[in-house]
């Protein structure tokens, strides 16, 4: 099944996408909701960001180049980091380079929206508390990494988690290829089977840490191939089974 959030008449509405009708629902998705028996075509509505996150969780360095790379022992503390609500935008909005920079980094990665609360899960059952999963653009202004290792800040500027275009609830993670093309030319194309901490360890992992809630999203990490893209440049992260994000650069003061 999958949900979207979308305008049409500039009005905000979230519906189920079959074929090529979205039908509007209306109560809360990871509970009780209903149809409200209004219907749009996919041709006449503008996505937003599937989801208005409760927070948001990234994991850094998380692909290699084939199986053979994975390390025999796995880290002890993953890295992880947050990144701010704030954030967040759709399909075809813009990815707005901050003064003082040139270049940003893309990073197309598969998310995962949590479904109900979690603490203490144990891997075997983490399937059981996602809701679904989408598509993100983790975009990384390298310049603020500090120089001890924190990614923070250059995660978090306004417009650097694009998401969408919907979230699929019927998906197996572990048979999906998490791709990129960068103005037409495809940069990254690898399956979830290259991740060196796997989802359900990852989730398991953030549980014995934090509660997790429904809304949270984890970003997954992204397979190699991410660039340094500038102002003009046309992103697109694609996973066949949810659909393609498409963002174009611009400086500050444009879009």
């Amino acid at each position: 099944m999958k949900f979207a959030r979308f305008t049409a008449d500039s009005i905000i509405y979230t519906g189920v996408i079959e074929d090529e009708i979205i039908n509007e629902i209306r109560g809360d998705i990871f509970g009780d909701w209903t149809y409200t028996g209004n219907s749009f075509s996919v041709n006449e509505v503008a996505y937003l960001a599937p989801i208005k996150p409760n927070q948001i969780i990234g994991i850094g360095a998380n692909y290699v180049s084939n199986k053979e790379e994975i390390p025999a022992s796995l880290p002890e503390i993953p890295v992880f980091f947050f990144k701010p609500t704030s954030s967040v935008i759709g399909p075809e909005d813009a990815i707005v380079i901050p003064k003082g920079i040139t270049e940003v980094k893309f990073e197309s990665e598969l998310a995962i929206v949590i479904g109900k609360e979690a603490r203490n899960i144990a891997e075997a059952k983490v399937l059981d508390y996602i809701f679904g999963y989408t598509v993100t653009n983790d975009v990384t202004a390298p310049q603020y990494f500090h120089k001890d290792g924190h990614w923070t800040i250059g995660k978090s500027f306004d417009t650097f988690t694009p998401l969408g275009p919907v979230i699929e609830t019927k998906l197996d993670p572990y048979q999906v290829q998490v791709k990129a093309r960068l103005n037409g030319e495809e940069k990254q194309n690898s399956g979830t089977e290259l991740m060196i901490i796997s989802i359900t360890r990852m989730i398991s992992y953030l549980s014995a840490i934090m509660t997790l809630k429904p809304g949270d999203v984890i970003l997954t990490g992204s397979p190699v191939g991410a660039e340094l893209i500038s102002v003009g440049d046309i992103i697109e992260c694609e996973i066949n089974e949810i659909g393609k994000l498409r963002n174009t650069l611009v400086t500050m003061g444009e879009g």
